[in-house]
């Protein structure tokens, strides 16, 4: 089933994930390739229409990301967005030369008459800027679109071949009617029809799976989250008994998370599901240790050789399934054409012994986490299973800071569950991203009653999000709060103070390691 769609080429740039969003939020489907994306393979499918990201590079950097100048013999339109522009411009023709002044940030530009990608604007409206170089020579059968004070072609144009290009970023908030430019590429450039639906990409993922998995067996890593949770309803539409999931329990779950995932997935869901009980396995392992980098590693390490183990039973499985979403993609992956800083380390089934040698299937790998709910819902999937909040693969051994022990992950499990009991009464509950306790490696003095304590102390940390790229701290009601400290001081014994994160990321992360 062929989607109408979008390919964007990405060079680098933080901005080519929003890029994408804004294309799905009008109903045309886009995904990401990247940029060395040879124009034959674009031909066998072809798009409605190219985008070229911006980019951290420089055209004249020695290795500076190319493109395949068969793309521009495709007959498609081609829009190119900063880098993008300059590599465009430079490929056709034009010249490209070191900025005098570097622009970044607001800026206002002057619209020329006649654009198809600005009808519908004024002539003046601020843009979001972010660039040193700069075309000086714009290609043969260009035309200038938009100017800047310092940049005479903020936006460019071939009407006759469809090439777009704009120095400044469509896709952020900060730039004036950046939706409507993108929307008039997509619908007044591209011809798109905009009648994209996450039903459509479910049949085409479905038929996708069926036709690369054929008549062979699939084993999934089963979390219970939203991401794996959706992968594994997915196949099991696509392959039915033929996925077999593995839940390692690893003793490092929220309360009573265990027995709720064999519930659901086993005997509602009717999944074919194998459960590894290896909680003390893991408290071993992680005896002595207090770095969070290497706790990640010790617990994801641990959970590789325990799903190892249990997937060696299924012989005959040639496949490996992943709940991977496009934001641990940005987090936790390499660059396409270099290394980037590691965030953090996310744990999942990538690193198996050679014997075995499955073939990865990761249907999510494009999609955020709000379209991977989208997806459940069309799915039929239950809204208690697919409001559940985000949770670390780690689980409660990133939110125990220093050393983890049994003793400290059953203590925060008890605060962990007065938490989330007390945030599922408010009445915008399911537009919380994330609400969770960390136990802090802190003891403090308190008086309960006549007796003097010497307790723990714990974190409550509540974050808004979209998408978990960025984050700002929930202003939880105090009254809520107030309950929180209460029952969590008086119920959950060994705990005598709590306090609340009020951190945004940036600078912050979500979780505390």
């Amino acid at each position: 089933m062929a989607i109408e769609r979008i390919a964007i080429l990405d060079y680098g740039s933080q901005y080519t994930q929003l890029i994408a969003r804004r294309i799905r939020e009008q109903n045309v489907y886009s995904e990401i390739l990247p940029f060395g994306t040879a124009a034959e393979k674009l031909r066998a499918d072809l798009p409605a229409g190219i985008i070229l990201s911006g980019g951290p590079d420089s055209v004249f950097e020695p290795g500076a990301p190319g493109i395949d100048e068969g793309i521009f013999s495709l007959g498609v339109p081609v829009l190119g967005i900063c880098y993008g522009m300059q590599l465009m411009s430079r490929t056709l023709g034009g010249e490209v030369a070191k900025g005098e002044t570097r622009e970044y940030g607001k800026t206002e530009i002057e619209a020329q008459p006649g654009n198809d990608l600005f009808t519908g604007m004024p002539a003046r409206f601020t843009v979001w800027m972010s660039h040193g170089d700069r075309v000086e020579r714009i290609p043969a059968g260009f035309k200038v679109s938009a100017t800047s004070a310092n940049c005479p072609y903020a936006a460019i144009r071939d009407e006759a071949r469809r090439f777009y290009a704009l120095q400044f970023h469509p896709e952020v908030a900060h730039t004036q009617f950046g939706s409507q430019i993108i929307s008039n590429f997509l619908f007044k450039v591209c011809g798109c029809a905009g009648s994209w639906k996450m039903e459509d990409w479910i049949a085409a993922t479905v038929e996708n799976l069926r036709k690369t998995i054929g008549g062979d067996e699939v084993v999934l890593g089963l979390s219970g989250g939203v991401d794996s949770s959706v992968v594994a309803v997915l196949l099991h539409k696509a392959i039915g008994r033929r996925l077999h999931c593995i839940f390692v329990d690893n003793g490092l779950l929220r309360h009573g998370e265990a027995r709720e995932v064999e519930e659901m997935f086993s005997k509602r869901l009717g999944l074919d599901l194998h459960v590894a009980r290896a909680a003390q396995r893991f408290y071993a392992a992680l005896r002595g240790v207090e770095e969070p980098e290497e706790k990640r590693k010790i617990i994801g390490r641990e959970f590789i050789n325990v799903f190892a183990e249990e997937a060696r039973k299924f012989r005959s499985c040639r496949f490996l399934a992943q709940g991977t979403i496009y934001p641990d993609v940005i987090e936790s992956s390499s660059a396409k054409k270099g290394p980037s800083q590691t965030i953090k380390s996310h744990h999942n089934v990538g690193g198996l012994p050679p014997d075995l040698k499955f073939e990865l299937v990761e249907p999510l790998r494009d999609l955020f986490k709000d379209e991977v709910r989208a997806v459940g819902r069309a799915l039929g999937m239950a809204a208690e299973l697919l409001d559940r909040q985000p949770f670390p693969g780690p689980g409660l051994g990133v939110r125990v800071l220093g050393e983890v022990t049994e003793e400290k992950v059953k203590l925060l499990q008890q605060a962990d569950l007065r938490v989330q009991e007390e945030i599922r009464k408010l009445p915008d509950y399911k537009s919380i991203w994330q609400t969770f306790a960390v136990l802090l490696p802190v003891r403090s003095v308190g008086v309960m009653g006549d007796q003097r304590t010497y307790e723990w102390t714990c974190a409550v940390r509540s974050v808004d999000s979209v998408d978990a790229m960025t984050a700002d701290w929930t202003r939880i009601p105090y009254d809520t709060l107030a309950t929180i400290s209460n029952r969590i001081i008086n119920e959950v014994r060994g705990i005598n103070r709590v306090v609340y994160d009020i951190s945004s990321k940036p600078p912050a992360t979500i979780e505390w390691e």
